[in-house]
């Protein structure tokens, strides 16, 4: 019988990262062949931080550009984008901005047809270069399939005046691929689901190095932003390799969801996943306490107190987390762990 397997892997083609690499832009366009007529789509302080100068770049060199402003990852902006592409008929994207923008654009290249350039202003989560975007619904948060970007374009000089929270979330969420490739591997040994070593090695290559470099991430240091950026960009590359989150997305990111419909808008993204990270560790029967102890240096929260929740919150959450992606099986199984057990895994980390 002939061998009939078949997989699409889509990267980034180019990745630039480093100080003031903004004024690349051009030949980074030419050179992934985006076409003159590009699309910036921005928020109001990334457009007055960076699409600004990104317009007035391209413009001077020839190119005709659009841009629309973006307020947040709902089908809402992603439906205003696409319909500002199809009427102006623009050959790329450029999103220039942090998660949301990056995501918005992510999804509206995708459903358009066109490729898109990351510009991040920010590293607050692996999503700079995954082929998943995260979209704000009635539920809460829900990954979405996208496209991964033809390139990225990370200015280290814009991203470390960005608030350091953001930058220490970021490293929080990366380092959650620690657990994510457990369950991972756990869903393949019980479940028999699809597995990939290559991109299982990739996530935990871009943990590692931040788990390393914990004692170097400080804020004011842009050089903190390269170490981080380039994990962010290895992490979503090997949602590219596995064609799925699965890599860098477990049950601490179904917990993390979780908390975003019992306790909205109380944290960011990364931190509930670093937090989650520790607990399902300590189910996983590994060491828990490195993890908490880096997650702890970078300076992103560890405890329930400073995410601003209570531990009730925590509970809840982690008793929901199942339900959130019944399709994903996990170190919290698929009927979930007792209240008695949530209750002694937040006591036993310190999470609350």
């Amino acid at each position: 019988m002939p061998f009939t397997k078949s997989k699409l892997m889509e990267f980034p083609r180019d990745v630039v990262v480093g100080h003031g690499v903004i004024e690349e832009i051009v030949d980074l366009c030419k050179k992934v062949n985006l076409g003159k007529h590009p699309l910036v789509v921005h928020d109001e302080m990334t457009k007055k931080l960076a699409g600004n100068r990104i317009m007035e770049i391209l413009n001077e060199s020839g190119y005709t550009v659009e841009d629309i402003v973006v307020s947040g990852a709902t089908m809402e902006e992603v439906g205003m984008t696409q319909n500002h592409a199809t009427k102006w008929g623009v050959s790329s994207l450029i999103a220039v901005g942090g998660g949301s923008v990056i995501d918005v654009a992510k999804l509206s290249s995708f459903n358009y047809g066109v490729p898109f350039i990351s510009v991040p202003t920010a590293a607050s989560h692996d999503g700079i270069a995954s082929p998943r975007a995260s979209i704000k619904e009635e539920v809460g948060s829900v990954s979405k399939q996208a496209r991964s970007p033809v390139a990225v374009l990370a200015d280290t000089s814009l991203i470390s005046k960005a608030p350091y929270r953001m930058l220490a979330s970021g490293c929080a969420d990366v380092i959650s691929n620690l657990t994510s490739i457990l369950d991972w591997q756990l869903a393949w040994r019980l479940k028999r689901e699809y597995y990939s070593s290559f991109a299982a090695v990739l996530a935990e290559t871009a943990a590692d190095l931040i788990m390393e470099n914990a004692g170097y991430i400080k804020p004011g240091i842009e050089e903190s932003s390269w170490i981080a950026v380039k994990s962010m960009i290895v992490s979503g590359v090997a949602m590219s390799v596995a064609n799925s989150s699965r890599p860098a997305s477990g049950a601490e990111h179904m917990f993390s969801h979780a908390l975003d419909r019992i306790a909205p808008g109380k944290a960011m993204h990364g931190e509930q996943c670093g937090i989650g990270s520790i607990m399902m560790m300590y189910l996983h029967g590994g060491d828990w306490g490195k993890i908490k102890k880096a997650i702890k240096e970078i300076g992103a929260p560890t405890t329930a107190r400073e995410l601003g929740l209570s531990k009730e919150d925590i509970v809840e959450a982690l008793l929901m987390a199942p339900k959130v992606r019944p399709d994903r099986y996990t170190v919290l199984g698929a009927d979930g762990i007792s209240r008695e057990a949530a209750e002694h895994l937040v006591k036993v980390t310190g999470v609350a």
